[in-house]
C-alpha cells in the first residue's frame, strides 16, 4: 500500500527471516489462497539456482536466489504459494505436480510473455504473477488471460498491470500479513 514503509535491500535480512517462519513455522497462520503443500520444499543449492538461470537465460534478482536457496524451492508465499526452480511432485495431491518456474517459462504462454518475466505463482482462475528479472528493483505483474478483449481491438497485454512496484515490497507485503490483491489493485493502471 501506498502508506507503507520503504524497504530496501538492508531490510532484506529481516525480510527472510519472517519469511523462514510463516514457511516453515504454523502453517494454518499463513495468509495464502489456495492449497499449500504441508511444509515448502528443501533449499536449492547454489549450484541448483545456478542451473536454472541457465534454463531461464537470466540471472535471478538476488531476493529471489536467497529465498530459493535459505527457504525452499517454493511451496509457500503470496497467493498459492511460490513456483519452484525445479520439477516438484506431491503425492496423493489432486494435483501431483507444483508449479515450476522453469517448466512454465519454457513453455511461455500462448501471449508471449517477455523471456525476462519469471513466473512466481498463480493468482487463480485465469491470473498469474510474474516478477521481471531486468527491470529495475523488479516490479510483480499481474496477469489476466481474460483481461483483454481481441474483438475490442485489445491485445493480450491489455491483461497486464503493474501489481507492486518492487518483489521486495510483493513480499513486504504478504510478511506483514497484507493482502498482495489490495497491493495490486491501488497500483495506478
Amino acid at each position: 500500500m501506498t502508506d507503507a514503509p520503504r524497504r530496501t535491500a538492508s531490510d532484506d535480512d529481516l525480510l527472510l527471516e519472517r519469511l523462514h517462519s510463516l514457511a516453515w513455522g504454523a502453517r494454518g497462520s499463513i495468509p495464502a489462497r489456495g492449497c499449500l503443500p504441508d511444509k515448502p520444499f528443501p533449499p536449492l543449492t547454489i549450484a541448483e539456482v545456478e542451473r536454472a538461470e541457465k534454463k531461464l537465460g537470466y540471472r535471478l534478482p538476488q531476493l529471489l536466489r536467497r529465498i530459493y536457496t535459505e527457504i525452499g524451492d517454493g511451496g509457500f508465499g503470496p497467493e498459492g504459494g511460490l513456483a519452484s526452480l525445479t520439477p516438484r511432485r506431491i503425492p496423493d495431491w489432486d494435483v501431483p505436480d507444483w508449479p515450476c518456474a522453469t517448466t512454465i517459462h519454457a513453455q511461455r504462454p500462448g501471449w508471449e510473455s517477455p523471456a525476462s518475466w519469471l513466473y512466481l505463482t498463480g493468482g487463480g482462475c485465469t491470473m498469474a504473477w510474474y516478477v521481471s528479472l531486468i527491470a529495475v528493483d523488479h516490479p510483480v505483474l499481474l496477469w489476466d488471460a481474460d483481461g483483454w478483449e481481441p474483438d475490442w481491438g485489445q491485445e493480450p497485454h491489455d491483461g497486464l498491470r503493474y501489481a507492486a512496484p518492487s518483489l521486495r515490497q510483493w513480499l513486504w507485503t504478504w510478511a506483514d500479513g497484507g493482502n498482495v490483491w489490495d497491493e495490486a489493485l491501488a497500483q495506478p493502471e
